[in-house]
């Protein structure tokens, strides 16, 4: 019996770990890819706009970085920084390339939410996209209608807003509602057609932003075809997010413009997401301090069970290490089995929940409709070979109620 329960023990603590470190995986992962679809990994700007991003300061369209930017395929380059008042040089290799640059440009207006007594007024932000705007992300959360029409000849009035805004606008594809600005003392409205309405699940940015044609926030600023806010920069790995930011800026850019990483511009965001790590820490933790107790209550009821069988090897000359042996290696083979019944339950798990959804989220609180899922395999061979390696040194120490066990009152004892 007591075997069998240590085996559900470690059975159950790998589990435990697998399913953890699945699902913070695939929370992370799922937050920072449409934190990235939406804004880019790195945002080209003017030097002096805030990290609001909803400054509107203008900058020329035609850069010699723009597109060809997006063939590089990757960099391996030295700088100086500065570290502890030395000048320091710094060796950066990219796992990737730079996958897509497009612009973009930010203009706040109002608008009149709800009808008869209960309309009240609020603020939307109005992104404006060009024909390079790279709709892979933002498609599959379109749930009605379809994405901007982009005509060359004439500038559309189509207008995709959120699955929010909609509710509160009381609108739905095919509708119009006008939206007030304020531009240099002056009130500007403008009428949009709802061609789309998505749904990201980020809330706060599913309440505030809507896409546009880009030359409606031109024309509303007073800016020319050739003045953009900025441009969008996406990369292909996500490690090399601060490479690329230093790259760009040092070695692409002009002196008036600058470089930043959504995760500069948003850090509040990404400190929470890093938050995930403790709690993935504590738990693989918490797992592993139940394994060991488990187990190190199991050896030493196995050596207690096996008094006279230790007291007989003794007076036959068997040494303390060779006795220690035989329980540490029964031990080793407890814990693999506990571990392959672990891995078939936590990846079996995680598989049902990837394939059908089990498990559903409230998606204000979590940005998420259901707990994604992340099946690696490096952390996965890490968690079975550290509950393996960590458990078996934290046996050694009561394998050594062996060398206590004298052989007269062992064979004698009962």
């Amino acid at each position: 019996m007591i075997i069998r329960i240590a085996v559900v023990a470690i059975a159950l603590s790998v589990t435990v770990m697998i399913c953890s470190n699945a699902l913070i995986a695939g929370f992370k992962q799922e937050i920072r890819a449409k934190i990235f679809g939406f804004w880019g990994h790195i945002h080209i700007t003017d030097t002096d706009i805030n990290q609001s991003m909803l400054e509107a300061f203008p900058i020329k369209k035609d850069q010699d970085f723009y597109p060809h930017l997006d063939t590089i395929k990757g960099v391996s380059y030295r700088m100086q920084e500065p570290f502890m008042g030395k000048r320091v040089e710094r060796t950066y290799t990219t796992k990737g390339g730079i996958r897509h640059i497009q612009v973009f440009a930010i203009k706040p207006g109002i608008i009149e939410a709800g009808k008869g007594e209960d309309q009240d007024i609020e603020g939307i932000i109005l992104k404006g996209v060009g024909e390079d705007f790279d709709w892979a992300f933002m498609d599959q959360y379109i749930k009605r209608g379809k994405r901007l029409s982009l005509p060359e000849e004439e500038m559309s009035r189509d207008i995709l807003i959120s699955a929010q805004t909609a509710k509160r606008l009381q609108v739905d594809t095919g509708d119009t509602f006008i939206v007030h600005f304020v531009e240099k003392g002056e009130q500007l409205q403008r009428r949009f057609f709802v061609s789309g309405v998505y749904r990201t699940g980020l809330e706060e940015y599913d309440q505030k932003f809507a896409l546009v044609d880009i030359r409606q926030i031109q024309r509303l600023l007073g800016w020319t075809k050739d003045q953009v806010s900025g441009f969008e920069v996406f990369i292909d790995d996500i490690d090399d997010l601060e490479a690329y930011t230093d790259y760009i800026y040092y070695e692409e850019l002009p002196a008036d413009l600058y470089a930043e990483s959504i995760r500069r511009k948003l850090p509040e965001i990404f400190d929470w997401l890093d938050l995930q790590d403790i709690n993935e820490v504590v738990i693989l933790s918490l797992m592993v301090i139940v394994a060991i107790i488990n187990m190190v209550t199991a050896l030493m009821i196995l050596i207690l069970e096996r008094t006279n069988m230790i007291g007989t090897l003794k007076a036959l000359g068997t040494s303390n290490w060779g006795i220690r042996k035989v329980f540490l290696y029964y031990a080793a083979y407890i814990i693999v089995v506990g571990l392959f019944w672990g891995n078939l339950f936590g990846i079996g798990l995680c598989v049902l929940q990837d394939q059908f959804e089990l498990i559903r989220l409230s998606e204000e609180n979590y940005y998420l409709s259901t707990a994604p899922i992340a099946l690696q395999a490096l952390p996965i061979l890490m968690i079975n070979l550290g509950t393996l390696v960590i458990t078996l040194v934290f046996l050694l120490l009561p394998s050594y109620l062996v060398s206590s066990i004298s052989p007269v009152k062992a064979i004698r004892f009962k």
